[in-house]
């Protein structure tokens, strides 16, 4: 299993900043894929369910033991390093993205091709281009982040405490 995590923009007004979402999928028109070129006979994948379900539900149970309301959410990937335009955010929007970001979308590959489960999880730093008229920067981004990480990390511990006591009962049963 990986836990992923990024900074994301937000392309709808009911998701706003600080906002905690779990990925459920992704929009990956770069033409960018970390697996060109690997000599893999299995790195065709299918990504039905690259973002495992069952973690999924195991971050909501998390997060609502912990009091706080998450979100899923299905993310653009944008290769970076600048802010999209808001004509990208619109386009995003149309095609179904609730979230824009820089990465998350190439990790997730490379852990599908190695077989490992994946739990992506993103902390909604700004609204996208053009939803207001704040200028977009590394700054807000990272004082929302950083507001966010310790309910991050309190959902985060929760979760691998419910792992450690599942694992428990499982050995208990044996």
């Amino acid at each position: 299993m990986v836990v992923l995590n990024a900074a994301v923009g937000s392309t709808r007004r009911e998701i706003s900043p600080g906002t905690l979402v779990a990925i459920r999928d992704h929009i990956n028109l770069t033409g960018i894929n970390p697996l060109v070129g690997v000599d893999d006979p299995h790195r065709s994948l299918d990504l039905t369910a690259a973002y495992d379900p069952h973690l999924r539900e195991r971050f909501a149970k998390a997060a609502a033991e912990s009091g706080r309301k998450t979100q899923e959410g299905t993310l653009m990937w944008f290769p970076g390093p600048g802010f999209e335009t808001p004509a990208e955010i619109n386009a995003a929007r149309t095609l179904g993205a609730d979230l824009v970001g820089m990465s998350i979308v190439p990790e997730v590959l490379i852990a599908r091709q190695l077989g490992l489960r994946v739990l992506a999880l993103t902390t909604v730093t700004n609204f996208a281009a053009g939803l207001n008229a704040e200028t977009l920067g590394r700054e807000q981004a990272m004082r929302v982040s950083t507001a966010a990480a310790a309910t991050l990390i309190r959902v985060l511990v929760k979760i691998f405490e419910h792992w450690g006591a599942d694992a428990r009962a499982r050995g208990s049963a044996a």
